[in-house]
């Protein structure tokens, strides 16, 4: 491995530091993008049925806040609530949404750096291709003594290829597991949405939040 780098050159040292980078951002995002992180199953229904009589107590919510995303939106909706009992719909629409915003965020920590890697891998590749062009040409400049220098030839082939099949190999693998992860923060937001919107419906069934 260290002689492929050796012949890769200078060039694939972005590439590599891109690639660990990218290894470091996948094995976050699939730590935190865990159901039981973001939306534990039945967790609405639950909510819903501890407020049917009542709002829960802040000790309570701030334990709603603290087990999951989709607990933190929902937990929004019911402090505010608690600070302001005779709180609109429109009130308290705003505070989950402003909650949800934070939220979102959250899932989608990373992403962007991650498809940042996956578009400029290929780039990195094609300039370390570029440079072991210059290689090449050199190798074929002829010398003071006549003939090039087939050990820089090699060298410039040798840095063109590897560099090119790198930045393939790294960016290939970002890209996929970019669109991996981008489908399921979008599933996991369509969930939060959906809980959220029913939490507001299911408050104002009970009598919790006026019209």
């Amino acid at each position: 491995m260290f002689s492929i780098i050796q012949a890769a050159g200078w060039p694939i040292w972005p590439l590599i530091a891109s690639s660990v980078l990218a290894l470091a951002i996948v094995f976050e995002r699939f730590v935190s993008l865990t159901q039981d992180k973001v939306a534990p199953a039945g967790l609405d229904n639950a909510v819903m049925a501890a407020t049917k009589q009542r709002i829960p107590s802040p000790q309570s919510v701030a334990e709603l806040s603290k087990g999951s995303l989709l607990g933190q939106v929902l937990a929004s909706a019911l402090q505010a609530l608690n600070d302001r009992p005779q709180s609109s719909e429109e009130d308290v629409r705003a505070v989950v949404q402003h909650a949800g915003r934070a939220v979102a965020q959250r899932l989608q920590a990373n992403l962007s750096a991650l498809a940042t890697i996956a578009s400029a891998a290929p780039l990195m590749g094609l300039l370390g291709t570029v440079i072991g062009m210059i290689e090449i040409f050199g190798a074929q400049a002829p010398s003071a003594g006549g003939a090039g220098n087939p050990a820089q030839l090699a060298q410039g082939i040798s840095i063109a290829l590897y560099n090119t099949a790198f930045g393939l190999l790294v960016a290939i693998p970002a890209l996929v597991f970019w669109r991996y992860f981008r489908a399921r923060v979008d599933a996991y937001l369509f969930t939060l949405e959906t809980s959220a919107d029913q939490l507001l419906r299911h408050l104002k069934t009970c009598g919790h939040i006026r019209s």
